[in-house]
């Protein structure tokens, strides 16, 4: 397994590859900003060398910015919306535009989409945006490629209790966080972990392909 993250995040992405090694698994951590095309490449290509091949490529890279205004139509900054388009969009398709040499009939792709795709914050204009891009590109490489025997889908979490969220919600919101979902909380990311392992299994998904898999609590991704 190969883990792409940025040079300020290695020292958390290393701390994984030990845990994952103990489990006695073959391991990487590559820093590499997906901002960048030729780090696109670069990625793909160290993983490859390290582990053998590549059969399993997960595009999760996200980026958006939560200071006040900044998602909405007036606060909208050209530096910051070119950095939410080029992680969220176009890294999916340089990423995936360099592993497409290396995989098989068998390989699979997953994306990672949102529940902002389908239900999107007002303060979110352009991430949710990218969200939406992420499906359509899904649908698209699973049409492209299903011929060559690769399968392409994604995962759309909803309310997820992640580090991002006390780090960009106040004490109240948190409060609420996950309370408007049908199940009425907010999920744990244990509970949407399992949803790429069944796309990327091909006892459980060989027939799943330009599918969005929502891990919603309930919120409709359709």
């Amino acid at each position: 397994m190969a883990i792409g993250c940025l040079a300020d995040e290695e020292r958390d992405a290393r701390e994984t590859v030990e845990l994952i090694e103990q489990a006695g698994v073959t391991a990487l951590a590559i820093a590499a900003d997906l901002t960048d095309i030729d780090a696109c490449q670069r990625l793909v290509g160290e993983a490859v060398d390290g582990l053998g091949g590549l059969d399993i490529l997960v595009n999760n890279a996200g980026f958006h910015f939560t200071r006040a205004g900044a998602g909405t139509l007036e606060g909208l900054e050209p530096d910051l919306v070119d950095r939410v388009l080029r992680t969220n969009i176009e890294a999916v398709l340089w990423v995936c535009q360099a592993a497409l040499p290396h995989l098989q009939r068998g390989s699979v792709i997953i994306n990672t989409s949102s529940i902002q795709a389908y239900e999107p914050s007002a303060h979110l204009l352009d991430y949710a945006a990218t969200k939406a891009a992420v499906n359509s590109i899904t649908v698209n490489l699973a049409e492209q490629l299903g011929p060559r025997g690769i399968r392409v889908n994604a995962v759309a979490p909803g309310p997820i209790w992640t580090p991002l969220q006390p780090a960009t919600r106040t004490a109240e919101e948190l409060e609420q966080f996950g309370s408007d979902s049908p199940l009425g909380r907010a999920g744990q990311p244990a509970e949407v972990a399992p949803a790429f392992v069944f796309l990327a299994s091909e006892q459980t998904a060989s027939y799943v392909s330009g599918s969005i898999l929502g891990v919603t609590g309930g919120k409709a991704t359709f």
